[in-house]
């Protein structure tokens, strides 16, 4: 019971200390200048991984290194599969050109490099280093591209609404500054309790950081894609996510890697199975952002339909049930061939209406 509430505890400290950071630092940054859509590009995209990030060093830098990395791949499928899903089932998700050009490529990108590192069940100190200097790189042209922009296209109100209300620099220091204590507390009592539920079940640690943590972790996104998707700001909503994943791997991996004592290990089950699903998660949103630009209601419940197997499947292999070998087949000759079928449905109307179009 205990346990329990030490990760409630940790969960709630992480989403309001990642809420007090963002503010104070994206008003930070507004008083010295820096344009509002460069400050939701950049200091509130990357704010919602906050906690991501937290339990992910405090992790690594305890030793915990495989609950580091489960907590990345754990959020970046949850990310996509749960939080676009839903919000999709609430209403239509409209995808940008700029997503389809360029962020969701990046994302792809970002995955495909952290997989091909994790071949050989480890990411060392240096391919850590090279996904951080990747976030460098990727922070710069954020803030470029933003610069580039009219101001009148920025369409995030809520930052609008945040940057409206005028604070001192020194208060919006010491937001920024209470919102990282409170992140490092709860990081401190999630990775705490999770080791401690771990053994209680007897499971891996990898096991409550692809689900439980994972989850946890990545109430900033669901709270801010929804809440974007109700007020209709549904490309924020998916940007979100996007951007988000992108973070988790270059920022949070690397530094993780980084601050670790030893390599960041990847299990045998991590290299080849939930590292390779948050790639196809990921390179799922191509052909389905592609298609029409929009996330439909069906393309959402494929998606939680697709979230629910893999933890299904997670729990049915941690716990070594005897159904797994029929879950397995369901999911290889029902699941993947059903998603496969509708993504070659979708593209070839997507084509017929461009064709269309054109002619016309």
């Amino acid at each position: 019971m205990i346990t329990w509430l030490m990760l409630a505890a940790g969960l709630v400290l992480l989403v309001i200390g990642a809420d007090t950071l963002v503010k104070g630092a994206a008003r930070l940054a507004s008083s010295f200048g820096v344009p509002s859509l460069v400050i939701g590009l950049t200091v509130v995209a990357f704010g919602t991984s906050a906690p991501e990030l937290a339990v992910s060093v405090k992790a690594a830098y305890a030793g915990q290194a495989e609950l580091a990395i489960a907590n990345v791949v754990g959020s970046n499928i949850f990310n996509v599969l749960f939080i676009l899903g839903v919000a999709a089932l609430i209403m239509p998700l409209i995808i940008s050109k700029q997503l389809i050009r360029q962020d969701v490529p990046l994302m792809v990108l970002a995955s495909i490099v952290a997989m091909l590192m994790a071949l050989d069940g480890q990411i060392s100190r240096l391919e850590a280093a090279v996904l951080f200097a990747g976030l460098l790189v990727y922070t710069a042209f954020l803030f470029y591209q933003g610069k580039s922009k009219p101001s009148s296209e920025t369409a995030d109100h809520e930052i609008d609404d945040m940057l409206k209300d005028k604070k001192p620099a020194w208060q919006s220091a010491l937001l920024v500054i209470v919102g990282l204590v409170l992140l490092v507390l709860g990081a401190r009592w999630l990775v705490q309790s999770a080791i401690e539920l771990a053994t209680a079940w007897g499971v891996n640690e990898a096991i409550i950081g692809l689900t439980i943590v994972a989850a946890g972790t990545s109430l900033p996104e669901v709270v801010t894609s929804i809440v974007a998707t109700i007020r209709g700001e549904r490309d924020i909503a998916v940007g979100n996510v996007v951007g988000s994943n992108t973070f988790n791997i270059l920022c949070v991996l690397g530094l993780s890697g980084l601050v670790s004592p030893t390599p960041l290990l990847a299990g045998a089950q991590m290299s080849a199975i939930d590292i390779p699903v948050m790639v196809a998660v990921a390179m799922l949103c191509i052909p389905f952002f592609f298609a029409g630009s929009v996330l439909n209601r069906i393309e959402g419940g494929l998606f939680l339909l697709c979230y629910v197997a893999y933890t299904w499947f997670l729990i049915a292999l941690s716990l070594k049930f005897e159904y797994l070998p029929d879950l397995q087949k369901g999911i290889m000759y029902g699941l993947v061939p059903l998603v496969g079928i509708y993504v070659a449905y979708s593209l070839m109307q997507d084509l017929r209406h461009r064709s269309k179009k054109h002619n016309m």
